[in-house]
């Protein structure tokens, strides 16, 4: 049994992570300002685990709520972050604030605290202009939006408090994160979530350009066992570093939609007659993204379990009964 603190533990992967972590009997805290996070995510884990998990209000840019937050646990999995690429370009002071500010503080209150390791969700989006494909961990180009600045600022900090502090830390860089809990409504919702709402309302999906950008789409289940397999390893050479954190395959936008309309129209016939509409390009968008997978599974013995296919079935039976 570990004591684990999930900062963002009630957005989209704070969530999946507290339910998993409380299903194999960890105690687990959650830190969350509800600014993104919502209620009902978490609402059947204080139903169910009353003494294993507990909820602290709180915002990461106050340094106090982060030095009480850390207390007393043994790792922290800190997820909390304003997202989104297209936010990042509307509103980049805020999205500095936190997320380098923020993260800072977690840093600091896990120095403090003394954690044992403190894993952080890193990004893709790090890899910003570098043309080279598939994307290996220490190959990277010039950041393309604030948001992409402010994921790579981490990985310097984070590796900087580890020469300086000697404190613990694995970051993984997730891949188009996509499952059941994310959100289809809002300004900055993503693709997948996004698409399904569409296509059950029998709306044509926008697709942002000629739909032949192509990314690596990852079911939420292999971002579970990478955080997993980040907070139990014992191997020395696997820390104080990052990995992506992805199924190690692409696929276009058209592709995507292709398969959307195939599942979706098993649950509804008329789903299938549901045609795409092109928008123009998304600033600050990278045209393809591939993970390389290979250190992850040398050094922490990944092997993702669910392929685009298989994710998007679990995904979408999960809007289904549940939009």
């Amino acid at each position: 049994m570990s004591r684990i603190l999930i900062t963002g533990g009630a957005g989209f992967i704070g969530s999946n992570l507290c339910e998993a972590f409380l299903s194999e009997g960890n105690e687990v805290r959650c830190l969350d300002n509800f600014a993104t996070g919502k209620m009902e995510n978490i609402r059947p884990l204080i139903d169910n685990y009353p003494n294993q998990f507990q909820l602290i209000t709180g915002d990461i840019r106050d340094i106090e709520t982060c030095h009480q937050a850390a207390e007393g646990v043994d790792y922290i999995l800190h997820q909390a972050a304003l997202g989104s690429v297209p936010r990042s370009i509307h509103d980049p002071a805020t999205t500095n604030a936190v997320n380098i500010s923020g993260f800072l503080n977690m840093l600091v209150a896990s120095r403090d605290a003394g954690v044992k390791r403190f894993i952080y969700a890193a990004s893709s989006s790090t890899y910003g202009d570098s043309k080279s494909l598939p994307k290996v961990e220490d190959v990277i180009g010039k950041p393309l939006s604030p948001y992409a600045v402010t994921k790579y600022v981490n990985e310097l900090y984070a590796d900087v408090f580890a020469k300086t502090y000697g404190i613990e830390y694995i970051g993984l860089r997730y891949f188009n994160v996509f499952g059941r809990r994310q959100d289809p409504n809002g300004a900055y919702a993503a693709a997948i979530p996004l698409f399904v709402k569409k296509f059950m309302n029998h709306e044509s999906p926008v697709i942002n350009g000629d739909g032949e950008n192509s990314r690596d789409f990852t079911y939420i289940d292999n971002v579970i066992l990478m955080n997993k397999l980040a907070m139990e390893t014992e191997n020395p050479e696997a820390l104080n570093t990052v990995y992506n954190t992805a199924f190690g395959d692409r696929t276009t936008l058209n592709d995507l939609i292709s398969n959307l309309r195939e599942i979706l129209s098993e649950y509804d016939p008329e789903i299938k007659n549901v045609k795409a509409i092109h928008g123009p390009e998304r600033k600050g968008d990278i045209p393809h993204s591939l993970a390389s997978i290979d250190k992850a599974k040398r050094l922490l013995d990944y092997n993702p379990k669910f392929s685009l296919k298989e994710g998007l079935k679990e995904a979408v039976k999960w809007y289904w009964e549940n939009l």
